[in-house]
């Protein structure tokens, strides 16, 4: 078995382009329909062009909604070599003090920021 097979990159551009044939498809059918003036083909068209998009856009969802979690993951494990926090941990322990920071001198009395 080839790697591509589960490789799931090429499973969606594959359901990708069989989405945008499918809407070239049925501008072809509406066209044809509007030119010979056949109702049916018209809206044969018009059905096919429609499912076919709603087809991309669930597709191109769901592709978007599987890569973006392993770049993400894979840009937080390049940013922070071994031994070393990563930029996203150390600006939210700053942010953290200087909360922490703020509360104290509330409580002793300080209301300067």
């Amino acid at each position: 078995m080839p790697l591509s097979e589960h490789d799931p990159r090429v499973h969606y551009k594959r359901k990708l382009v069989q989405g945008f044939v499918g809407v070239l498809v049925g501008a072809g059918l509406l066209a044809a329909g509007i030119v010979t003036r056949h109702v049916y083909l018209e809206a044969a068209g018009a059905a096919i062009v429609l499912l076919s998009l709603v087809w991309v856009l669930i597709t191109w969802r769901r592709h978007a909604a599987r890569v973006r979690p392993v770049r993400a993951k894979a840009k937080l494990a390049r940013s922070a070599g071994p031994g070393e926090p990563s930029a996203a941990l150390t600006r939210r322990a700053r942010l953290m003090e200087r909360m922490e920071e703020r509360w104290r001198r509330r409580q002793e009395g300080d209301r300067r920021m």
